[in-house]
């Protein structure tokens, strides 16, 4: 029995993700039904399957693999924007473009995820953030990585630690 209440489905980086990826989801959202092969091959005895879900040890009943929308999930996708999409695919979209963070944004960032404590503690990492960031070189979890373990104690100065918390993500390290 599907949800009676819409879900949240999120698709991150499907820019990553198989190229036929974004056609398949228009033909599930404009369908509201998708069949799970291993489960639509089984034999007539198995016609029903207990399948967990994923809040929290559910489970919904799925007959002859058939998975059929009650309600559509609201779907957030991300993409690094490696990629194009197919304009059918687009067309279907709310886009939203967030720009590279600044000095302020980063600091928000780092107040809202781990506190006004360790904000404190951040302004110079924030600047060896955005000396050393380029893009798609460095990405924020990198600095809220680095917050934290200064946070907790460690002392990013040694033994190169800070260089490795950033390193750049493209290229060899």
């Amino acid at each position: 029995m599907p949800s009676a209440t819409p879900r949240c489905l999120l698709v991150d980086e499907m820019d990553k993700g198989d190229v036929d990826l974004p056609n398949d989801l228009l033909t599930v959202f404009e369908d509201g039904v998708f069949d799970i092969p291993e489960l639509t091959r089984l034999p007539e005895d198995l016609a029903d399957v207990e399948v967990q879900t994923y809040d929290h040890g559910g489970t919904v009943r799925v007959h002859q693999g058939l998975v059929q929308c009650a309600e559509f999930p609201v779907v957030v996708i991300t993409s690094n924007g490696e990629r194009d999409f197919p304009p059918a695919f687009l067309r279907r979209c709310i886009r939203l473009q967030l720009p590279v963070p600044d000095k302020e944004r980063l600091r928000a960032i780092v107040e809202a995820h781990l506190g006004e404590e360790a904000l404190r503690a951040a302004d110079d990492l924030i600047d060896a953030f955005l000396r050393r960031r380029a893009p798609g070189e460095l990405a924020t979890d990198q600095l809220l990585n680095a917050v934290f373990l200064r946070t907790g104690g460690v002392d990013l100065n040694a033994e190169g630690l800070l260089d490795a918390v950033l390193h750049q993500l493209t290229g060899a390290m």
